[in-house]
């Protein structure tokens, strides 16, 4: 895990995306237990009320689940939830700007669908 202290985004808000990262590329696999709020901000220097800040933003969104005494546990369909989302976000940030600025060039549709297939064959 890796944190900005002096970026524009709350620290919560960064643990929250770093577990999710984790869940994602099964650093935390569904099912297993992720570290404790102590465990993390211990090791990154974090204030323990502002990584479970960050770990509650994953419970409402049904990633992790507490349980008591036990520690937080991913869950479930944790890593498709995650990329669903990232595919969301993918289509409403980049590809809207990127089909916005091809239209403002004048790159039809079928021009934009060849230069992504040829990016990717690089």
């Amino acid at each position: 895990m890796q944190f900005d202290f002096s970026g524009d985004k709350p620290l919560f808000q960064q643990v929250a995306n770093q577990i999710s990262e984790g869940i994602l590329n099964n650093s935390y696999a569904e099912g297993t237990q992720i570290p404790s709020t102590t465990e993390i901000a211990k090791v990154y220097h974090l204030n323990p009320a502002t990584v479970l800040k960050g770990m509650n933003l994953l419970v409402a969104e049904h990633l992790i689940e507490k349980k008591r005494g036990l520690g937080m546990f991913v869950l479930p369909g944790a890593q498709e939830k995650i990329r669903h989302q990232r595919k969301e976000e993918f289509l409403n940030k980049e590809v809207s700007a990127l089909i916005i600025e091809a239209k403002k060039i004048g790159i039809s549709a079928e021009q934009l669908k060849e230069l992504i297939e040829r990016g990717y064959a690089e």
